[in-house]
Formats: C-alpha cells, sequence, structure tokens
C-alpha cells in the first residue's frame, strides 16, 4: 500500500497550484467577500482545463479522474479559497449529476456552457419542510401532454442567484420511488425567486417559486424511480464538499503557522509555548486522517462516484476537522485572526456552513451507523393503529 502520490498526479497537483499561485493569490482576500460569482475565474479555469476534470472527453471534459478534481481544489485552496468553490460548481454537485445521466442534447445545452466557465447549474432540492427529510419532498411533476407542470417551493440552493438552469428534484408519483429530477431553466415561465438573502458565509441564496412551470420531454432528466442515481451522484457533491472543508481548515492551520512562528509575546515566539504546540499537533493529526479518508474514498469510487459509506465517513469527519482548525487558528492568531484582514474567520464561516449542507454531521452519523449494523433505521415515528 502506497501513501504517496503517483508521479503524474503530483505533477498534475504541482501545475494547478503554480497556475492558482499566479492568477488567483494575489485578489484572494477581495475574491472572498464579493458575493456574486467570480465569472472571471471560472473562465479563466475553463482556460486551464479545471472544469469537467473528471468527465468524458466525449462531453467537453477532460477525461480525469475524482482524485484529480480533489488535488485541483487541495491546490487552488492553497492560494485562494474563494476560487476552490468555482472548481466545486465546474465539477461536483449538479454538473457531475447532468454530465452522468443527462441525455446528449441536455449536454449541449447546457452542461457546454458550465464547462466553458460561461454558466452555472444549482440544485433545488431542499425545500421549506424537506431538509433532511428530503424524501418528504412535495414539488410536483403532473404531466401535461408530452411534458409535466411543476409546482412547489426550494429553498438553500447554492447558486440560485447565477444559475442559469436548476437541476430540480421532483415528486412524479408517491413514495421514495416517484421522485426524480427535471432542468427548469431560470427563464421558464412561472419560475420566481424571492428577495435575495444572505448565510453566514456571505453567499446568496432566495427561494424559489415554481408556479406551474411547463417542462417538456427534453429537459427531464430523470423518471420515477432515478432518486438512487440522484443521490450517488450527489456523494460527489459531498466530497467536494469534504475537501473544502479539509482544504480550508488546512489554510487557516497554515497561516496560523505562520504567525506563531513570527508572532512574540511576553518576549517569546508564540510557537514556543507548549499549550500553542500542543493545538498545531492536535490539528495537523486531524488534518492529516481526515485526507487519508478523502483518498480513501476517491479510490474506492466505481465509475467516479464513491460509496455512501466512504462518502458519509469522510464528510463527517472532515466538515468536524475543517471547523475545528479554523476555530483553533483563530484562537492563536487572537484578533488578527478575527478581523477581515486575513482569511481565517471566512474559513471558519464557510467550514461552519459545510457541517450542515450536503448532509449535516447528524444525519451522516445515521448513515453511517446503517452501514455498521447493516439495516436501515427510520428517523420516522412509528405507525400506529386506532382500534374501536
Amino acid at each position: 500500500m502506497d501513501f504517496k502520490l503517483t508521479t503524474e498526479q503530483q505533477q498534475f497537483r504541482d501545475a494547478v497550484s503554480g497556475f492558482a499561485n499566479k492568477h488567483l493569490k494575489a485578489g484572494a482576500l477581495a475574491r472572498a467577500h464579493q458575493a456574486e460569482h467570480p465569472w472571471d475565474v471560472a473562465r479563466l479555469m475553463a482556460e486551464q482545463g479545471l472544469m469537467g476534470i473528471a468527465f468524458p472527453e466525449a462531453d467537453g471534459g477532460q477525461g480525469g479522474s475524482l482524485m484529480d478534481a480533489i488535488l485541483a481544489i487541495e491546490a487552488v485552496t492553497e492560494a485562494c479559497p474563494r476560487s476552490a468553490d468555482v472548481i466545486q460548481a465546474g465539477n461536483f454537485g449538479p454538473v457531475r449529476v447532468l454530465a452522468e445521466y443527462g441525455t446528449a442534447d441536455q449536454k449541449k445545452r447546457y452542461l457546454d456552457k458550465i464547462l466553458k466557465g460561461e454558466s452555472v447549474i444549482c440544485v433545488g432540492m431542499t425545500e421549506p419542510e424537506a431538509g433532511s427529510a428530503v424524501t418528504d419532498l412535495t414539488t410536483k411533476a403532473t404531466p401535461d401532454g408530452q411534458g409535466y407542470r411543476i409546482n412547489g417551493v426550494k429553498v438553500f440552493q447554492t447558486h440560485a442567484t447565477a444559475a442559469e438552469v436548476m437541476l430540480t428534484y421532483v415528486r412524479f408519483g408517491p413514495g421514495v420511488g416517484g421522485i426524480g429530477s427535471v432542468l427548469i431553466p431560470r427563464t421558464a415561465e412561472g419560475f420566481k425567486q424571492g428577495a435575495t438573502a444572505q448565510f453566514f458565509n456571505g453567499e446568496e441564496w432566495v427561494q424559489t417559486y415554481l408556479d406551474n412551470v411547463y417542462v417538456g420531454p427534453e429537459n427531464v432528466l430523470l423518471k420515477e424511480g432515478g432518486f438512487k442515481k440522484q443521490i450517488a451522484g450527489f456523494n460527489v457533491e459531498r466530497i467536494g464538499n469534504t475537501v473544502r472543508s479539509l482544504a480550508f481548515g488546512r489554510y487557516a492551520y497554515n497561516v496560523a503557522r505562520d504567525w506563531a512562528m513570527t508572532r512574540k509575546q511576553f518576549g517569546r515566539f508564540l510557537c514556543e509555548f507548549q499549550g500553542i504546540q500542543w493545538k498545531f499537533a492536535d490539528m495537523k493529526m486531524k488534518l492529516d486522517a481526515g485526507q487519508l479518508l478523502i483518498y480513501r474514498a476517491a479510490a474506492n469510487a466505481v465509475n467516479g462516484i464513491p460509496s455512501q459509506a466512504d462518502t458519509a465517513i469522510a464528510k463527517a469527519y472532515c466538515n468536524q476537522v475543517g471547523f475545528d482548525c479554523c476555530h483553533e487558528a483563530m484562537q492563536i492568531m487572537g484578533g488578527m485572526g478575527y478581523t477581515t484582514e486575513t482569511l481565517v474567520e471566512y474559513c471558519f464561516r464557510k467550514c461552519r456552513g459545510w457541517m450542515i449542507a450536503g448532509g449535516s454531521i447528524e444525519i451522516l452519523k445515521n448513515r453511517i451507523a446503517e452501514s455498521i449494523f447493516e439495516r436501515t433505521f427510520s428517523q420516522r415515528p412509528p405507525k400506529t393503529s386506532e382500534t374501536h
């Protein structure tokens, strides 16, 4: 068993790191505090072949592996954490589901522009009354001729204010088996969005109302029975979330390390205090362990899609580690770590959100328990029958 990157992987990572340091590092601080999608970065990354890294070349991708996409996120984060989100948007999440299950026509109309850095896609999964219990979604697809009429409400979609199209989870019929997905362009009649709001991390979100939106057969992505395929693709999104959590934690760790080696208090460098040394030792152990969990998920992936069990373990652990490292880095740096003059507080805010988004830590622990005991555990209360 070899824990080192292959020569090709190391060369790729070095090339991405060189690109990021040259083109992205200088504007990292300002970019982190801009709410709008960094289209200039997206186009630049497309030119460098960093969009669709693990997608087939026939679909406009680079024909690489999931591991390559992970390495790209790690390398870009070292220079500019905000730009790592662009790697996510062009390689993980709904764009991967589109690339995996979309028709040739759907890919031509939507995927091509995304991989050129000219467009972005969001996923309409969460609803006001269906968050962790996503299978309780009520957004309904009612047959209308050859297509469907869509009615429902979606919330908390990343990129909702910028996305050209929304990959929308809908209910074609009852139960889990009745769930599928459709592609809805934001220009569709009946597609409406409420007032813009902000998450704690500064990203914008809106509530999206689907008011009798017509979706033709050409925009149906997965019909009834497609939920398991969607969630399998969503595991890739979770890996992107996981990698960024750990990479942002490592970024904060490195900033705090430099600070501890140059900042003096009581006539001594901070790194000379044992209490500080122990903080860094704890962070280092957690970061290294988390990275191995991510790499295991990628190495065990089948057709570029990691298993639910490997993904759940990696995400639950790395979400916590990323947050903990940012928290400790901020504490070590004191007042400077708490200001917007460094990106430590930004990384802290971003990591906190990933502990919720893409499957909360608590839900992931439920999934882990199911893999341990090889059975499912319903979170719903038991059904009771009334006797008369």
